[in-house]
């Protein structure tokens, strides 16, 4: 009996290290929650914050007016922005023969 009594009593200290270590990480988690950031850019424990779409069309609209103000003091200022070059296009005899090429690759990989 002595010696399980000896079991006993080193399993219940085991059982109080191992409690305290629990405790420890517990607190490393806590205070490593509060420095994380989610991928939104808020940690965790915040709410994300939400605009209204009201809100949103004021922002919209007093962005549009500082544009619009910055456009009349500074002029229509435009890069050299060309067109993009027109697509060119085939004759339906070029297509025609096109389609039979690519048939005769298939026909040969088949």
């Amino acid at each position: 009996m002595t010696n399980l009594s000896n079991v006993v009593k080193q399993l219940r200290k085991q059982r109080e290290h191992t409690q305290g270590q629990l405790e420890q990480l517990r607190q490393a988690i806590s205070a490593l929650e509060g420095l994380a950031v989610g991928r939104n850019g808020v940690s965790p424990t915040q709410s994300v914050r939400n605009i209204s779409p009201a809100a949103r069309r004021r922002i919209a609209a007093a962005q549009k007016a500082r544009w619009a103000k910055w456009r009349q003091q500074h002029g229509e200022v435009r890069q050299n922005i060309s067109k993009a070059p027109s697509k060119r296009t085939f004759s339906a005899a070029t297509r025609r023969k096109m389609a039979a090429a690519q048939k005769a690759r298939w026909a040969k990989a088949a």
